[in-house]
């Protein structure tokens, strides 16, 4: 990642969204019929409704309502009990999905299509606190509070396989071949079928108004590495998370028209991890607030930046890594973090201070490619706010092989050990409250009892034949 003051914009892009002035006029030539209006559900998937263009134009600034179970619901969208939000209890009632105007896109891959994000609201017009969006937004304002506010470039890795989703369920998920044959990691040879889908996403991404810095394959075969560059306008904080998002339904619409099919999940094969990784700058006004003339000193808003992360990092697992198949990416020599430890350039630590010269910057690699974007970036900001207000004592830094260092804490090794860290912390409640903890410390069990009793193909070609 680079910074704003030691490089000049990659990209000249047209204005990426359109104002609801460009809409109606596109509306009225037929070149748009449909919006999709879209809230990300508690996974940080869009969920919403397809207009129709006019109906849309027509309402506005309302947005269309939906049922309150799209935010309470378990991977599978099934309604599930102990959420606050909605239940049996109360019916199930509605929320509504107010259009954010400032993020009308066009989706090229989509015909006459355009996307725009919604924030959840009650019908009141009060937000809805759980909703991943506002969440996010409540940290930026903390940020705001206190003079500052973050640049955020985001990692994305996924899986890339050569078969359509449907083959992928007939085979049961089993024996997927990758869509490529070993480790292309940094490779500029690609097969011609890949080299044909990073096209058409670059393309789908680049006219959606978030063009992404690079593409590339990654170190497992099949893997897909897109990172988005956190210069203005790219970087702020909601439109990071919202461009991760469109990418996302780019990536599963594009893949199944190229006959693949991704996953995100982060560890989708023994051995294999994929991460989400977050890279944050603090600026007042247009100042850098990380800014050192001396590379070799850490500025001290950047030492209690870090504190802060380490310090939270052990009590925020399940907005990092919200699933049981999280805690299988966590493993020595993965390049993902076995503890909260930090250091310069390190990759093996779970925080790794990067940049150029006197601009360095945080990354925060313990996500995965699983975790709601929103959710860890908030996660990440608000621990990054605890440390700017209370100043803790920054960690000694690791300098080598970050696998072996005993003195930091280790991540946890279940979802179930990371809810209980998460369910009974204070710092967890000051930074989101305590319905925010409570409803995705739910959402933690809910997924935790989803596995808990399945047999799985381990078990099974293990003790079959031999118990």
């Amino acid at each position: 990642m680079t910074d704003q003051t030691s490089r000049e914009h990659l990209y000249v892009v047209p204005p990426p969204f359109l104002a609801p002035e460009e809409l109606d006029r596109l509306v009225r030539d037929r070149q748009i019929t449909t919006v999709m209006v879209a809230v990300p559900d508690i996974q940080g998937r869009l969920k919403g409704k397809r207009l129709d263009a006019q109906t849309f134009l027509d309402r506005l600034p309302d947005g269309p309502e939906m049922c309150r179970y799209v935010l309470a619901t378990d991977l599978d969208m099934n309604p599930q009990p102990g959420y606050d939000l909605t239940g049996w209890h109360d019916g199930f009632g509605d929320l509504r999905v107010v259009p954010d105007r400032g993020t009308i896109r066009r989706l090229n891959y989509l015909p006459r299509t355009v996307l725009v994000h919604g924030d959840a609201v009650h019908p009141d017009g009060s937000p809805v606190e759980i909703a991943p969006r506002q969440i996010l937004r409540r940290q930026i304002e903390k940020l705001a509070a206190l003079g500052l506010k973050a640049k955020v470039g985001i990692e994305s890795e996924f899986m890339l396989y050569r078969h359509t989703a449907a083959q992928a369920r007939r085979r049961g998920y089993q024996g997927l071949t990758p869509v490529s044959p070993h480790n292309l990691d940094y490779a500029l040879d690609h097969p011609v079928a890949l080299s044909g889908f990073f096209d058409h996403l670059h393309d789908a991404l680049r006219a959606a108004g978030a063009p992404p810095e690079a593409i590339k394959t990654e170190g497992a075969p099949g893997q897909i590495e897109v990172t988005w560059p956190y210069e203005d306008p790219y970087g702020d904080p909601l439109r990071a998370c919202d461009a991760y998002t469109v990418h996302q339904h780019a990536v599963r619409q594009i893949a199944e028209r190229h006959g693949m099919v991704p996953t995100f999940m982060a560890a989708p094969q023994t051995g294999v991890g994929s991460g989400m990784h977050l890279h944050v700058s603090l600026w007042h006004g247009d100042e850098p607030v990380f800014h050192t003339l001396r590379p070799s000193e850490l500025p001290a808003r950047l030492q209690h930046s870090i504190a802060g992360l380490i310090e939270n990092l052990p009590y925020m697992g399940p907005l990092y890594a919200p699933t049981p198949n999280s805690y299988r990416r966590f493993r020595p020599h993965s390049f993902a973090p076995t503890n909260f430890s930090w250091g310069r350039d390190n990759r093996t630590c779970a925080v790794r201070v990067t940049g150029h010269g006197t601009h360095p910057h945080l990354e925060n690699r313990v996500p995965g490619a699983d975790a709601n974007p929103y959710l860890a970036l908030a996660a990440t900001l608000a621990s990054i706010a605890h440390g700017i207000r209370t100043e803790p004592k920054l960690p000694e830094p690791c300098t080598g092989d970050a696998y072996h260092a005993t003195e930091p804490l280790p991540v946890p090794q279940t979802l179930d050990e990371a809810l209980t860290d998460f369910a009974n912390s204070q710092l967890a409640q000051e930074a989101f409250g305590s319905r925010v903890v409570e409803h995705y410390t739910r959402a933690g069990e809910i997924e935790l009892a989803a596995v808990k009793d399945q047999v799985t193909d381990v078990e099974l070609k293990r003790g079959l034949d031999r118990a």
